[in-house]
Parts: C-alpha cells; sequence; structure tokens
C-alpha cells in the first residue's frame, strides 16, 4: 500500500471520528435541552414543612457550660407540586441554640414524596453533657431562668426531584423550626406525666434547596 493510500484512509476515519463525536454531543444537547424545558414548564416548588409540637422530657442546664436535653418533635412535610415526586434522602435533626448544635443529629428514614402528598416524623432528639460554648450558656441560663428559651430545629439532608421517569440528582435540604420552650409559671406546654411537657406549637418553617 502507497503512503498517499494509508493517508487517506487515516483521513476518512478522522472525518468519521469527529462525525461520531459531533452526533453524540448534539444527542445530548437535544437531551439536556428537553430536560430544561421540561422542568421550566413544570416550576419544582420546594417542600413546606411545619413544626407541629414538641415534648421536652428533660433540660437540664444546671452544670456550668454543659446541655442535657431530650425532646421529640412532630414535623410535617408536604409536597406542593402536582407533577414532581421528591426523594428525601440521608436526612438528620438535630436542635441548636444561637446557632450552636446543642443536641446530637437523630437519623429521618430516606422517603419518598409523591405528588401533594403530606408525610409526618416524630422523631427523638437528646444529648448528655453536651458543650456549650460559655457566652452562649451565659443566655441560656439567664432565658431559661426567665421562662422562655428559643431553640431552632433543623433538619438538614439530600433531596431529589422525580418528573416522570427522570429523577435529578442531589439537592441540599435546610429547614430551620423556631421553638419557644417556655419554663415555670409561664409555661404554655401541657404536662403528661414524668415531667414530660408538650407544646402545641404549629409553627412554620424556612425551608432552602
Amino acid at each position: 500500500m502507497s503512503v498517499k493510500e494509508c493517508h487517506h484512509h487515516k483521513g476518512k476515519k478522522h472525518k468519521l471520528f469527529k462525525r461520531i463525536f459531533w452526533c453524540i454531543v448534539i444527542f445530548a444537547f437535544i437531551v439536556l435541552l428537553t430536560v430544561l424545558i421540561i422542568w421550566a414548564i413544570l416550576k419544582p416548588t420546594k417542600p413546606t414543612f411545619i413544626l407541629q409540637d414538641v415534648t421536652v422530657f428533660g433540660f437540664n442546664a444546671t452544670v456550668p457550660n454543659l446541655l442535657t436535653s431530650s425532646f421529640q418533635v412532630t414535623l410535617s412535610s408536604r409536597n406542593p407540586n402536582d407533577k414532581i415526586g421528591i426523594y428525601y434522602d440521608r436526612l438528620s435533626t438535630y436542635v441548636s441554640y444561637r446557632n450552636q448544635q446543642v443536641t446530637y443529629r437523630t437519623s429521618i428514614p430516606p422517603s419518598y414524596q409523591g405528588h401533594k402528598e403530606e408525610d409526618v416524623w416524630s422523631p427523638f432528639v437528646y444529648g448528655n453533657n453536651v458543650p456549650v460554648a460559655p457566652y452562649n450558656f451565659l443566655g441560656l441560663s439567664q432565658d431559661q431562668s426567665d421562662g422562655n428559651v428559643l431553640v431552632i430545629v433543623k433538619v438538614d439532608g439530600k433531596v431529589r426531584w422525580k418528573v416522570g421517569s427522570f429523577t435529578s440528582g442531589h439537592y441540599n435540604l435546610y429547614v430551620r423550626c423556631p421553638a419557644f420552650i417556655t419554663f415555670g409559671p409561664r409555661s404554655t406546654g401541657i404536662a403528661l406525666g414524668n415531667n414530660a411537657v408538650k407544646y402545641q406549637l404549629v409553627q412554620r418553617c424556612t425551608v432552602g434547596v
């Protein structure tokens, strides 16, 4: 075979590979564009969360810079979309005070939420002798003495959107639910026995995705 013929065959292979490459690029672009158009038409809306109630089984801030607490929180989540499902993956909830985590994290089982569906979770959240920053502990002690402590029930995790047979990648989920816990004569809770007090809140949470 002559050198000229070799160059000719190489040129054909190069053109073939180039055509295949551009076919793949165009196909991927069409698929991506289709997904984006569907996404824009459906306009997915982030889920809504309500903190229904908080039951306090223990709240002890008598040891300096340490907090022992135990809660059961009832959270409801609703999918407002009528054509998009939501996968909740790797969710965990905990309680914070003045931007400091004061309980351990409790995992919430993964679940799928269909169109317009609502789920309710009631996890236990607690912490034993959890260190609290000195400047926060002073505020916490004062708030408890005053009979009114504001804590934030938080839920962090990952969500995926499902449109027909298409499922998106993971998006971060951040839920923040304020809860006023009252003590002593100012308490608005309902005594349940064994020092447990239940607070009916029905507090709307802020949701970030």
